[in-house]
C-alpha cells in the first residue's frame, strides 16, 4: 500500500479537464504509428526504398518511445511536469514536420527516431501527473476513465489514416501529426497546471537518477507489478502482430471481417476499462487485477485448445481473442496504479522505468509468435498462454509481499474511504 497520504481531491471540472488533456497526450504513440501504417507502400515507392527500410520507421519510433521515457521521467522529477512535457511535445511537433519534408528514407528514419524520443515525454510524464493527483484505487479509477480517450486512438487512427490517403499523400499524414502536436502543446500550456510543487522535486544529476533507478530495481513489489504488466503486454503484442495473419490466412476472414473483429475487440477493451472504473467502488485494484489475469489465462488456454484441435472455424478463435483483449482493459489501469502508487516521491522516474520495461519486455517476446518463419496459430496461442500464466504467477508472488502500513496512514485511508492498493 502507498504509505503517503492521498493528495487533495480535484473538483469535477478539473477532473474532466485533466482527462481531456492527458487523454490527448496519451494518444501520441497510437496516432504516430497507426495513422500512417496504410501509407507505408506509397512511402516506399516515392522514396525509392525497400519495404524493410520503411518498416524500420515504425521500429525506431517505438524504440525512441521506450528509451526516451528514461530521460523524460527523471527530468520531470527535477524540473516539474509542465516544462519537460511542453519541451517534449514541441520537439515532437518539429520532428513530425521534418518527417513530412523528408527527402530520403534515411532522413525519415532519423526524424522518426527524434519523434519517438520526444513523444516519450507525453507517455512518461502523463502517468507521473496521474500519480501526483491520485493513488491506489483513485488512480486506477482515473486511468479507466482516461481510456475513454486514449483507448479510441488505436481504433480511429488506421481508419483516419486510410481516409487521409484518399485526399492527400503520405506527407499529408505527417502534416496532420504536426497539427496534432501543435494542439497538444496548446492543450498542455492552457489546460494543465503544474502538479509537482518545487518542495517535492528531486535533485538533478546523472548520479541521482541512477540511484533512483537502482532503488526501484531493488523494490520487489514494484518490479513484480512491472513484470506482471510486461507479460500482459507480451500477450497483447502477440495479438496485435499475428491476429491479422491468423484470422485472414488461416481462418479465411476477409479484410472487412477482420477489421470488424479488430474493432469489436477494441470496443470490448474500452467497455471493460469503464466497467473497471465502476467496480473500483467495491473492490480493490489488486482483486480486479487478479480476476483479469485469470481471465487472460483462460483465453490463452482456450486458444491453445482451439488451435490444437484445428478446423473449428473462425468463431472458435474470435471469442478467446475478444476475452483476451477485454481483459487488458481491466488489467492495465490496475497494475499501473499498483506499481506507480508505491513511489509517489519519484513518480516521473517510476513511470519512466515502468513504461520502458513494459514496452521492452513485452515487445521482445513478440517474435516468439513467429517461430519457424511464417505466422502459425499454434506458436501464437502457446506464447499467449505462457505469458498469461507467467503474469499470474508473478502477480501471485508479488501479492504475498506485504508492506508495513503506519497507523496514521491507515486512519487517513479509512477516513477517506480509500481502497487498498496491494
Amino acid at each position: 500500500m502507498d504509505t503517503s497520504p492521498q493528495p487533495p481531491p480535484l473538483g469535477r471540472r478539473a477532473f474532466l479537464l485533466l482527462i481531456v488533456v492527458l487523454g490527448g497526450v496519451c494518444t501520441i504513440g497510437p496516432f504516430s504509428t497507426d495513422l500512417y501504417l496504410p501509407a507505408l507502400p506509397s512511402i516506399a515507392t516515392e522514396l525509392q526504398a525497400g519495404s524493410r527500410s520503411i518498416q524500420l520507421t515504425v521500429t525506431v519510433f517505438l524504440a525512441g518511445l521506450g528509451v526516451g521515457q528514461l530521460f523524460a521521467g527523471p527530468l520531470s522529477d527535477t524540473f516539474g511536469r509542465r516544462r519537460p512535457l511542453l519541451a517534449g511535445l514541441a520537439i515532437y511537433t518539429v520532428a513530425s514536420l521534418l518527417c513530412a519534408l523528408a527527402p530520403s528514407a534515411g532522413f525519415l528514419i532519423a526524424a522518426r527516431s527524434l519523434q519517438g524520443l520526444a513523444g516519450a515525454a507525453g507517455v512518461a510524464i502523463s502517468m507521473a501527473v496521474v500519480t501526483d493527483h491520485f493513488r491506489g484505487g483513485r488512480a486506477a479509477h482515473f486511468l479507466s476513465r482516461l481510456a475513454l480517450i486514449s483507448g479510441m486512438a488505436p481504433i480511429v487512427a488506421p481508419i483516419v489514416g486510410a481516409q487521409l490517403l484518399r485526399v492527400t499523400s503520405w506527407r499529408g499524414v505527417y502534416y496532420v501529426l504536426t497539427g496534432i502536436g501543435v494542439v497538444l502543446v496548446l492543450g498542455v500550456a492552457l489546460g494543465l497546471r503544474e502538479s509537482l510543487p518545487a518542495e517535492r522535486r528531486t535533485a538533478r544529476g546523472v548520479t541521482v537518477a541512477a540511484r533512483t533507478m537502482s532503488r526501484l530495481s531493488r523494490d520487489g513489489r514494484f518490479m513484480g507489478f512491472t513484470v506482471t504488466s510486461a507479460l500482459t503486454y507480451a500477450v497483447f503484442f502477440a495479438y496485435l502482430s499475428t491476429s491479422s495473419f491468423v484470422l485472414q490466412d488461416i481462418y479465411g476472414a476477409s479484410p472487412t471481417v477482420f477489421s470488424l473483429l479488430f474493432a469489436a475487440n477494441a470496443v470490448g477493451m474500452l467497455l471493460a476499462a469503464q466497467l473497471n472504473g465502476f467496480l473500483l467502488a467495491r473492490y480493490s485494484p489488486r482483486a480486479l487485477l487478479g480476476v483479469s489475469l485469470v481471465s487472460l489465462l483462460a483465453a490463452g488456454l482456450a486458444l491453445v485448445a482451439v488451435t490444437a484441435i484445428g478446423g473449428l472455424g473462425i468463431a472458435a478463435v474470435a471469442v478467446p481473442f475478444f476475452v483476451l483483449v477485454a481483459s487488458m482493459g481491466v488489467a492495465t489501469p490496475n497494475v499501473t496504479a499498483l506499481a506507480l502508487s508505491l513511489h509517489p516521491d519519484v513518480a516521473g522516474s517510476a513511470s519512466a522505468y515502468f513504461g520502458t520495461l513494459r514496452l521492452a519486455l513485452g515487445a521482445a517476446a513478440t517474435p516468439l509468435a513467429t517461430i519457424g518463419g511464417a505466422v502459425s496459430d499454434v506458436p501464437m496461442a502457446l506464447l499467449m498462454a505462457g505469458a498469461a500464466a507467467g503474469a499470474l504467477a508473478v502477480f501471485a508472488a508479488t501479492s504475498r509481499r506485504p508492506a508495513p502500513i503506519p497507523e496514521p496512514v491507515l486512519a487517513t485511508a479509512e477516513a477517506e474511504g480509500e481502497l487498498p492498493v496491494a
